[in-house]
């Protein structure tokens, strides 16, 4: 019975990990949750890092899974699976002239003048890249004045008053003293995607039915 369980992938060990962002999306916390629930004759083990890290850790067989918010590339090892897109929106502190309409879209052109803080490009990378786009599709390169090593963190600096950032929209959950958010109007582009990455190979039949349990529940999002 042992042995029919594993197979089924009802035993055994899952090491999953996610980004600071991944897990602040209402989509993640609960499939894990669900697994859990479901998973109750193995163990899952969760771990939250950047995104570089987290795919050194996959290739280095210590984790098995990971959310992360960009695509991959010039990887041969590793595979991912596009769960959503959510939109990203602008983070401002509450005393800057432009969270005064904060009700209404604002373009990105009328950033063009601010200073920015991003999360370092080896933590961010497809996002990183997507705002640098969007911002000269919008006419402007952005004056980057500080990058920090956690979305969570560029949202603290943005409090502090040191600029201002585009974040995932949910993002907003955190709802932190001192941010205003606002909505970016013409940046179709500008989306945060959450991917599922995973080994090339893996036949774990505890990674497959987790696998199927995602892709059914990101099914039921869309």
């Amino acid at each position: 019975d042992v042995v029919r369980r594993a197979a089924r992938g009802e035993r055994g060990r899952l090491a999953i990990g996610f980004t600071s962002s991944a897990a602040l999306h209402p989509f993640v916390p609960s499939v894990l949750r669900r697994f859990r629930e479901a998973f109750v004759g193995g163990s899952v083990v969760l771990e939250e890092a950047g995104t570089g890290e987290l795919l050194d850790a996959l290739v280095q067989e210590k984790l098995d899974a990971a959310f992360i918010r960009s695509p991959l590339s010039g990887t041969q090892q590793l595979q991912d699976e596009p769960i959503l897109v959510e939109p990203m929106l602008l983070a401002l502190p509450t005393d800057h002239p432009l969270a005064l309409d904060a009700g209404q879209p604002l373009p990105l052109a009328a950033l063009a003048d601010e200073a920015f803080v991003l999360y370092r490009r080896r933590v961010g990378l497809g996002l990183y890249d997507a705002i640098l786009v969007a911002c000269r599709e919008a006419g402007f390169s952005p004056q980057v004045v500080q990058e920090a090593p956690r979305m969570t963190a560029t949202l603290s600096l943005v409090a502090a008053g040191l600029g201002v950032s585009i974040v995932p929209a949910s993002m907003q959950r955190l709802r932190g003293d001192g941010i205003i958010y606002r909505e970016l109007i013409e940046c179709q582009s500008l989306v945060a995607p959450l991917h599922l990455a995973t080994r090339i190979g893996d036949s774990s039949a505890v990674l497959r039915r987790f696998k199927e349990m995602v892709v059914t529940a990101a099914a039921t999002e869309a």
